[in-house]
């Protein structure tokens, strides 16, 4: 079964026109469904329906640094929601790689480096999608790090390691969120397309996890019938990127010659209409009704309020006095809009400012900024004091009394890697002469994940706003103006340099292709991510004895907090279970995040320390609250071993560590925890 892209001049006229349709089959009751894009909200590509409204929600990234579950699922919900208002049966929402690479152009579309983090936040949205009636898609499975080369590249990994980190974020995030569709990326992983890998697809998914929906490839990611058929691809998607049309007369004439059994056949079209039933979109065919677009706006913009992260305020710089001097907004797009990822995820309501980005096969990528623009936000923010927009030729204009706010931002896209994390345009040069000339300097990141900071000690402080969505500039605002105290959390390490990453160089994009549907050049290759293993990230520093510059989990507050009564003991099932209280001790109210990391016991192998539990606390000026957190997810502190296909957990001495990032101790302690083993027979 395939489905047919419906943004073209042959598009069905059945189709509603987003990412794809498929045909129903009347005879047997079936309706036609469509399928929308992404995890970010209810696509429009090329503008297929016209000007239509839709909400525009935070990037991933955005939505992982608010550590909050309960968040997730309601951004889930109203996702969902939207896309079934709007006539839609499946999203292809659901981004969870791990972020190996933090230059990769599709970061904004993963929730960070931690399996833990990034598999309980995208199954909660999942969950919350799917509530709402529509399927939702897990993506892209698996180990898909950069966009560079993505359709010749092969990520290298052991099976052990790659159990023990990208494959357990998808395997948390389906236990949680019991997500119906699965899509493969454009990737090989171990030298085989991930479309076709018996291994992840068969073997792994439908084997050891016995996942009931299907697997769909990615636009243009199916490359034959019979050996992705047997693989266990269920459905080729987007068939005019690709080279055939592989499971339409193809696929018919394999299973009459006998080569893809009638059985194969059969399961093939039960995981798609079980996925379809359970959702509710069996029973007639949908279309566009009212869109409950206000609610939506409130998670939009919740979302985006606990996603910001406050990263350095010496000088208690923020929040911004309500009296006082002038303000003067620095930044090329401050008063134009909020940065947004590039690529099929990018939701353009009416009122965005589209630019020129980049150009794939049969669709335009374009650079957008989502309305209302900073300057507007934060002029209304500060209505007792002068608000103005400071171009980079002026900054010499600017003096002692000034306060200035430089917004900066750095594009990432589908499709394109960057070479470096520097700012890029200039920025790093506007943002030192800036701090040269005006009083106080806030920087104001809207990125999709970390950058190059050489002008650090020279600024009073920094905020982390990723890509805000439709209510970004808003958010910022109340940051700013301390109506919101900041509680985000980084979910990617920081580093000093590219030095310090696993691989410091990235490949040359003009040596070889990175999209679907476009002339091949060079060679195949192979990226090697046994380099970390199952150390991403934080873990990776540890590792290697380096010093970032901001550790995975660190964010601070306009507030204070203080833990105390920190134990640690055993409890039920033979699990880890840490209880403290913690006191917000400041003159605010806040949020906290203690979160709990583990180290196995010496000599078995991969011992760093890993987040093992984590839980966001809001908490009014003066108050306490008593916090317990169990260790639940034992995969996160255990061994897989591929040869016996078994999980274990050794017996031995574990260090607890309670902090506040990844790298930081409040409270440590000694574990002993018995050996315990269990395999995937064991509970299937």
């Amino acid at each position: 079964m395939s489905v047919a892209m419906t943004i073209g001049d042959d598009a069905p006229r059945d189709a509603l026109g987003s990412a794809a349709y498929c045909p129903g089959v009347p005879r047997l009751g079936i309706p036609a469904w469509d399928e929308s894009d992404a995890s970010l909200g209810v696509t429009n590509p090329n503008q297929v329906r016209g000007e239509e409204p839709a909400t525009a929600f935070p990037s991933l990234s955005a939505l992982g640094a608010t550590f909050d579950r309960d968040l997730a699922e309601e951004m889930g919900r109203a996702l969902g929601e939207e896309s079934r208002q709007k006539g839609f049966s499946v999203q292809l929402a659901g981004g969870v790689n791990l972020v190996r690479e933090p230059r990769g152009g599709r970061i904004f579309e993963y929730i960070g480096e931690d399996p833990l983090l990034s598999g309980v936040l995208a199954g909660a949205q999942t969950a919350g999608i799917q509530a709402e009636g529509v399927v939702s898609t897990l993506k892209h499975f698996a180990l898909n790090p950069q966009e560079t080369g993505r359709v010749m590249v092969s990520s290298t990994i052991t099976e052990q390691a790659l159990r023990e980190s990208d494959l357990l974020a998808f395997e948390i995030a389906l236990e949680i969120g019991g997500a119906m569709a699965v899509m493969p990326g454009y990737n090989m992983v171990n030298g085989k397309y991930a479309s076709e890998n018996h291994f992840l697809l068969t073997e792994v998914l439908k084997g050891d996890w016995r996942f009931p929906g299907f697997v769909m490839s990615d636009w243009g990611a199916t490359h034959s019938t019979v050996h992705a058929a047997m693989a266990g691809l269920d459905r080729q998607s987007g068939r005019d990127l690709d080279t055939e049309h592989f499971f339409g007369d193809a696929l018919m004439q394999s299973v009459q010659r006998g080569d893809v059994p009638v059985s194969r056949l059969d399961d093939m079209v039960l995981r798609i209409l079980t996925a379809l039933d359970s959702v509710g979109a069996l029973s007639e065919r949908r279309r566009p009704g009212p869109v409950s677009f206000a609610n939506h706006a409130t998670v939009s913009r919740r979302v985006a309020e606990a996603s910001i992260v406050l990263l350095a305020n010496d000088s208690c710089a923020l929040p911004l006095d309500p009296l006082g001097g002038r303000i003067a907004i620095v930044g090329h797009s401050a008063h134009i809009g909020v940065l947004a990822g590039g690529g099929s995820t990018t939701v353009t309501p009416p009122g965005s400012d589209l630019a020129q980005g980049l150009s794939i096969p049969q669709m335009d990528l374009p650079r957008v900024h989502h309305a209302p623009a900073p300057l507007t936000t934060i002029t209304a923010a500060f209505p007792d004091r002068e608000v103005v927009h400071v171009s980079p030729e002026e900054l010499h204009l600017l003096g002692d009394d000034d306060v200035a706010v430089v917004i900066v931002e750095k594009w990432s896209s589908e499709g394109a890697d960057w070479p470096d994390l520097s700012l890029g345009d200039g920025q790093d040069d506007v943002i030192t002469t800036t701090a040269a000339h005006a009083g106080t300097t806030v920087v104001v990141l809207e990125t999709a994940g970390p950058v190059l900071m050489p002008w650090i000690d020279s600024v009073d402080a920094v905020l982390a706003a990723w890509y805000g969505g439709d209510h970004g500039a808003d958010a910022m605002a109340r940051v700013l103006s301390g109506d919101v105290c900041p509680g985000g959390r980084v979910t990617v390490t920081w580093p000093h340099a590219e030095c310090d990453l696993p691989r410091p160089r990235m490949t040359d994009p003009s040596t070889t292709t990175s999209f679907p549907g476009a002339p091949r050049k060079g060679g195949y290759f192979g990226v090697d991510y046994d380099i970390e293993g199952a150390d991403v990230g934080y873990r990776w520093y540890e590792r290697e004895r380096l010093s970032p510059q901001f550790w995975f989990g660190h964010g601070l507050s306009y507030t204070t907090f203080d833990y105390r009564d920190i134990s640690v003991e055993i409890g039920a099932g033979g699990l880890p279970v840490v209880s403290l209280t913690i006191e917000n001790t400041g003159d605010r109210a806040g949020v906290e995040t203690p979160q709990v990391y583990i180290a196995p016991p010496a000599g078995q192998g991969q011992d760093t320390f890993r987040l093992a539990a984590f839980h966001r606390v809001r908490l009014h000026a003066g108050e306490a609250s008593a916090v317990q957190l169990v260790l639940t997810e034992e995969r996160v502190y255990s061994s897989y071993d591929p040869d016996g296909s078994r999980w274990t957990r050794a017996a031995g001495d574990y260090l607890v560590r309670i902090g506040r990032r990844a790298g930081h101790t409040e409270f440590e302690a000694c574990l002993r925890l018995t050996s315990r083993t269990w395999g995937y027979a064991d509970a299937n």
